[in-house]
């Protein structure tokens, strides 16, 4: 039975390369020298760090340029609100990694919502979608690459 998985997931390396280009791009802007601005990744983490809130939006803006220009789809990008003290602003960006329940009810749903023969199930961070037809599978791809949903899908592991 022809079977696929939906999956949500980001290449932390190319996550942390986007980072270090970002660090260096603000290393050589008139507006950052000599601040303390920087970026920090931990894990599924980046911490924005700049004197001020205004600056913090400069660097996001730097950063998202730097993921798309390594094709990291940015919808994986969840911001936190920015925390201010007297020195410093820091905001933290969390990088989500598979699909989260919620959105893996709301995906179900809306497989389910045309009828077609397809069984789906919820796998951890993943969705396996089976059905008998092919043809079938592929109208299912179709239309989840054209959703909009605020996570980025992937299609893999295809069997026939």
């Amino acid at each position: 039975m022809p079977s696929f998985d939906v999956v949500s997931q980001v290449d932390k390396q190319e996550v942390t390369n986007a980072v270090d280009q970002a660090n260096r791009e603000l290393a050589t802007r008139f507006d950052f020298k000599g601040t303390n601005a920087k970026f920090d990744v931990e894990d599924d983490q980046i911490t924005m760090r700049a004197p001020n809130e205004f600056q913090l939006r400069q660097m996001y803006d730097v950063l998202t340029k730097r993921l798309v220009g390594r094709q990291v789809d940015i919808r994986c990008l969840k911001l936190d609100d920015p925390q201010i003290n007297v020195s410093e602003a820091r905001q933290l960006i969390t990088v989500r990694q598979g699909v989260e329940s919620e959105m893996a009810r709301e995906i179900v749903k809306l497989i389910k919502a045309p009828k077609l023969k397809v069984q789906v199930a919820i796998q951890g961070s993943k969705l396996r979608v089976s059905g008998k037809k092919r043809d079938e599978l592929q109208q299912v791809i179709g239309m989840l690459k054209e959703a909009k949903l605020d996570l980025p899908l992937q299609f893999e592991n295809y069997r026939d």
